[in-house]
């Protein structure tokens, strides 16, 4: 079993405070704030951009390991995640994560490719705790 670390900040009130956040391992550390989780503001990260990065990342070794394990070596996977926070009338939700994935693998088919990646995106630990958001792919066989 392993255990991963990260620990978060906040002061002040919601409207006007700010927050750090840091993980352990790295020591990576970096700001959130209410505008740059509700509104338009690119100087701070939020919850949702961080959920978005460890899903991306969880599914690019998700798919290259299961590409490699149907003997197909995978050369880069390169993904983005989408990840929308919805205002509804119980407060705000993640609605949405769209994986936009691009691979250059080797001795592979589109169709192959597009099969081993939904499978990916099922069964990758970060889409299985997110069970509860709507999780959609768009995946992408290129060449180098």
């Amino acid at each position: 079993m392993s255990k991963h670390y990260a620990s978060a900040q906040w002061s002040g009130d919601l409207p006007s405070g700010n927050g750090k956040f840091t993980l352990q391992t790295s020591g990576y550390s970096g700001s959130y704030k209410f505008s740059s989780r509700f509104e338009d503001d690119k100087t701070a990260s939020s919850p949702e951009e961080l959920i978005g990065a460890a899903h991306a990342s969880c599914f690019s070794m998700a798919l290259a390991h299961a590409l490699k394990q149907a003997g197909h070596d995978p050369i880069t996977i390169d993904t983005v995640a989408e990840v929308t926070l919805t205002k509804t009338s119980s407060g705000f939700s993640i609605s949405e994560i769209l994986l936009k994935t691009k691979g250059v693998v080797s001795n592979i088919t589109k169709d192959t490719f597009h099969e081993i990646a939904n499978d990916a995106k099922v069964n990758c630990p970060v889409s299985k705790v997110l069970t509860g958001t709507k999780i959609l792919l768009e995946a992408e066989l290129t060449e180098k």
